[in-house]
């Protein structure tokens, strides 16, 4: 089930997560979801997607999740 804004994301995700990274879940989300259609296992490949997308941008640390800062370029 795709997600309408991030007030539809589940609870702990909305608790855990930064407003930026709850925008990339929940974009990724969607893409996925749609991108994934009919499949046996759509919703489980989408949160896996997603989560590796905010993986990619954000980190988890002992105080929470926080942007990775990238060398300059």
């Amino acid at each position: 089930m795709p997600y309408a804004s991030n007030c539809d994301l589940p609870e702990n995700l909305q608790r855990i997560l930064p407003d930026h990274a709850q925008d990339i879940f929940r974009e990724a989300f969607n893409h996925a979801y749609a991108a994934h259609s009919g499949e046996l296992r759509q919703e489980e490949a989408a949160h896996r997607i997603a989560w590796a997308a905010v993986k990619r941008s954000y980190e988890k640390t002992p105080d929470g999740w926080r942007r990775r800062s990238f060398p300059p370029s």
